[in-house]
């Protein structure tokens, strides 16, 4: 059964910093990545790293947001600096198995940037 536990979330000031950790199981990931979703919108792509490093990432993030991935446990990590109110979304996790080419998502944690 593949699983997908994401922390991190929280509230943080305009400027500040959250890491968002997700730790998957049951299966083979070929991409991990992030997404997000703000209230009233829709769910966006937030940044990818495939099992060989190579990173993707919304414009509206680049220079802010760095993603990073541990391969021998499954971890992908997400680490946000200079957070923007417009930041502020529900943040899912999202892995696709290297076979099967599904996709799977984590439950969601809440980021918010207010003051």
């Amino acid at each position: 059964q593949v699983q997908l536990v994401e922390s991190g979330g929280g509230l943080v000031q305009p400027g500040g910093s959250l890491r968002l950790s997700c730790a998957a199981s049951g299966s083979v990931f070929a991409e991990m990545g992030w997404y997000r979703q703000a209230p009233g919108k829709q769910r966006e792509f937030v940044a990818r790293i495939s099992s060989g490093g190579i990173t993707n990432y919304v414009d509206s993030v680049k220079g802010r947001f760095t993603i990073s991935r541990d391969n021998a446990r499954n971890v992908v990590d997400l680490q946000m600096n200079s957070l923007k109110p417009e930041d502020t979304a529900v943040y899912y996790c999202n892995a696709i198995n290297r076979y099967s080419r599904q996709n799977y998502w984590g439950q969601g944690t809440q980021v918010t940037v207010s003051s």
